[in-house]
């Protein structure tokens, strides 16, 4: 049975820059062998998190805990190299006048003839094992990710903290390397926090992910879920493109030109903004003028006229503008589909991919 306690510990954690709140109550846990995922757009508080985590930088209030014990708080604070905490990077930040060997053995203590074994076996893990003797100009990016990898290994922390570390790679490395990496880290039952500002990257690597905006984390759970039960309409835009449809609330539901959108628990009078992504549309071709029948999935068709289409490589992008009232909707088809400009098509929205939340200017 695995341990149930957290690895990580985070309680209402809170940065301040010049009266600004950069970390607003956060908190957080992780569990040994999990990868948790701080995923967010640019300046919402993430590298900051990791850096009091780290303890490079102090928190104003709350408290980090590390395996039931207190390491940052009101009456602790634990120096940042007794953290048993690892830091990995975009800048993988290896000493150039250091062999590769030397590199991976720089963070451990004792005596120099005893690290020979635990270097030798980490290189090993990240197949870098015949580059012992080079230097880090020798090696291409990918190489020299593995080898930052096994020094902040070495020393075999309970938490490895990684900001944006794989953003440097060219993209033919990057996802054999990313797995590699959390391939190893789960092996040593170390707990991951990562940070990133992409949502692929996220999906694919976390078991966790914590949704942050303006340094407070809006919502948290298993990748599927953040995609497919979303907060909000930011959350929904954060993962993909969006088409957003308004209209008004009578008796619990929404009349719209695709039929009616229930909107419980929303008072008569009050606009709601449907949202859905452009996979989830459907197009019809005007086989016979009136478009295709209505479906309880699909609800009723509207008629929109192609303004344009490309192929994006595994799918083609299509927008319309409406007939009925001139917006502009994108859905996307897979493969190859791209019909002329100003060819009508009939749209149709699946209803239980679709998000209902109060309208917003």
């Amino acid at each position: 049975m695995k341990n149930a306690q957290p690895r990580l510990e985070i309680r209402n954690l809170t940065r301040r820059y010049d009266g600004r709140v950069v970390v607003d109550d956060l908190s957080l846990s992780v569990m040994p062998g999990q990868v948790t995922c701080l995923l967010g757009p640019s300046g919402c508080g993430k590298s900051t998190t990791l850096r009091m985590i780290a303890g490079v930088e102090h928190p104003d209030s709350g408290e980090i805990w590390v395996d039931g014990q207190l390491i940052c708080g009101q009456n602790a604070h634990l120096p940042p190299e007794q953290r048993q905490i690892g830091l990995m990077f975009q800048d993988f930040a290896l000493f150039p006048h250091l062999s590769v060997a030397d590199n991976v053995a720089f963070g451990l203590t004792g005596r120099r003839a005893d690290h020979a074994p635990r270097v030798a076996e980490l290189l090993g893990r990240v197949g870098m094992g015949q580059f012992v003797d080079s230097f880090p100009h020798e090696l291409s990016g990918g190489e020299q990710q593995r080898v930052a990898l096994a020094r902040a290994l070495a020393p075999r922390p309970r938490i490895m903290l990684m900001d944006e570390p794989f953003s440097g790679l060219d993209n033919r490395l990057r996802d054999g390397i990313r797995d590699e990496t959390l391939d190893i880290l789960r092996d040593e039952d170390t707990a991951v926090l990562l940070v990133t500002h992409e949502p692929d990257e996220a999906m694919r690597m976390a078991d966790d992910i914590a949704l942050m905006r303006g340094g407070r984390i809006v919502q948290q759970g298993a990748p599927y879920n953040v995609y497919n039960a979303p907060r909000d309409r930011d959350s929904v835009a954060f993962f993909s493109d969006i088409n957003v449809i308004r209209g008004k609330v009578q008796g619990a539901l929404t009349q719209t030109p695709f039929g009616q959108f229930l909107a419980p628990g929303v008072p008569d009078g009050a606009e709601v903004d449907i949202v859905i992504r452009p996979q989830h549309i459907r197009i019809d071709f005007d086989r016979n003028g009136h478009g295709p029948l209505p479906t309880p999935e699909t609800g009723t068709p509207a008629r929109g006229v192609v303004q344009r289409a490309r192929f994006m490589g595994s799918e083609s992008l299509v927008e319309f503008c409406m007939d009925h009232d001139g917006s502009i909707l994108k859905a996307t088809v897979p493969n190859v589909f791209l019909p002329s400009p100003g060819k009508p098509l009939w749209l149709m929205i699946r209803r239980d991919r679709c998000f209902v939340f109060p309208a917003r200017d």
